[in-house]
Parts: C-alpha cells; sequence; structure tokens
C-alpha cells in the first residue's frame, strides 16, 4: 500500500515526540531511505518536535512527500504558536540555547537535512520546515 502524501499531527506532550519519531520512521521506511538517511530525518524531526513543545508550548508536525526534478524527498513542517525567537542567527549557532539544552537543536536539525527554512515572528510563533531528498 503506497503512503499517504501528506498529513498532520499535533505535537503537545513528550508522548506526542515520541509519535512524531515513530511516524517519521515509518515514512522513511515507506520512501525506502537509506538507514543514514532515516536515522538523519527522524533526528531531525525528534529535536524540532522537542522545540516545539518545549520552547513553544506545543504545535503541530505537518508532513510532506515531495516530488521534484525526478526525485523523492520528505518534507516536514514543525508550527507553534509561542514566543517566537528574537534573533535566528543566534538561534542556529551551535551551543546557544535559550533553555537547558546543548544549543544543537536547531543547528543540528540543519546539518542532518538537505533543506531547511525557518520563519518565526516575535509574539505569533514559529515554522520550521526541513527537506530530506532520496
Amino acid at each position: 500500500m503506497a503512503p499517504a502524501l501528506s498529513g498532520s499531527m499535533l505535537v503537545l506532550t513528550e508522548q506526542d515526540i515520541v509519535m512524531s519519531r515513530q511516524l517519521v520512521r515509518k515514512l522513511t521506511q515507506e520512501l525506502k531511505f537509506s538507514l543514514v538517511d532515516q536515522t538523519k530525518m527522524i533526528t531531525a524531526a525528534s529535536e524540532l518536535s522537542r522545540n516545539a513543545v518545549v520552547y513553544g508550548g506545543g504545535g503541530e508536525m505537518r508532513w510532506e512527500i515531495v516530488n521534484q526534478g525526478g526525485r523523492t524527498g520528505l518534507r516536514l513542517a514543525f508550527e507553534d504558536k509561542g514566543p517566537g525567537i528574537a534573533d535566528v542567527d543566534l538561534a542556529l549557532r551551535d551551543g546557544w540555547t535559550s533553555g537547558k539544552g546543548l544549543g544543537m537543536g536547531l543547528s543540528g536539525s540543519k546539518r542532518l537535512v538537505n533543506d531547511f527554512e525557518i520563519k518565526t515572528v516575535l509574539g505569533e510563533g514559529t515554522c520550521v520546515t526541513i527537506t530530506r531528498w532520496k
């Protein structure tokens, strides 16, 4: 059975972070990503889901199977209605954290994927979109 082309799930709790990892694992397996690419995408999804819960007060993960120029990929968007990010360049710097983490979530996620986009508005929230191509 072919995977659905898109969908979404709420990411509000620790359990939802686990569920997002499981969903991304299932999608990357169905798309026949290599084990290394599966691991990279699952890790990035886990970090971004956690950011949405911890810093954004919860949010949503949307996913989409995309085709472009003869290649297939998985695009994930993590959106929250949290406080937003005051300084995106600083937030993308290794080791910087606004909380108690290691400061590798955003910068690490960016390194794990092929395409990375962040949109944020102070007081309105943040949306991070990532794509990994097969």
